[in-house]
């Protein structure tokens, strides 16, 4: 799961810089606050799994369900944060930012560890 936070991770920084080229400053500061707003929850996802799946062993489907909703609803709410906090947002950088650093998850089946 870790593998995955860090390719969101890489995907935010390729974003940052796509932003940078095509729209600027703005567009590179709203590609990260974009990027940010799915690798942080993504990360607290990743941690809270591996804790549960070192006391017990195995994580059960309850708690995979429930932090799958809880990292959704964290999305929003901290894309909304970056939306209230940036006045400047470009809609555009952050909505590659955004979609790269979702799709980054595809491409961890096929990292090595």
């Amino acid at each position: 799961m870790l593998k995955a936070v860090l390719l969101q991770l890489g995907a935010t920084i390729l974003a940052v810089v796509i932003a940078a080229a095509v729209f600027g400053m703005r567009g590179a500061i709203s590609a990260a606050g974009g990027g940010l707003a799915c690798i942080l929850p993504s990360w607290m996802f990743a941690v809270r799994l591996a804790a549960i799946t070192r006391k017990a062993g195995t994580a059960s489907v309850t708690a995979f369900v429930v932090g799958e909703f809880f990292k959704i609803a964290s999305i929003v709410g901290l894309l909304a944060l970056v939306w209230a906090l940036y006045p400047q947002l470009h809609w555009g950088g952050m909505l590659i930012g955004l979609i790269l650093a979702l799709k980054a998850n595809l491409f961890a089946f096929l990292v090595k560890t």
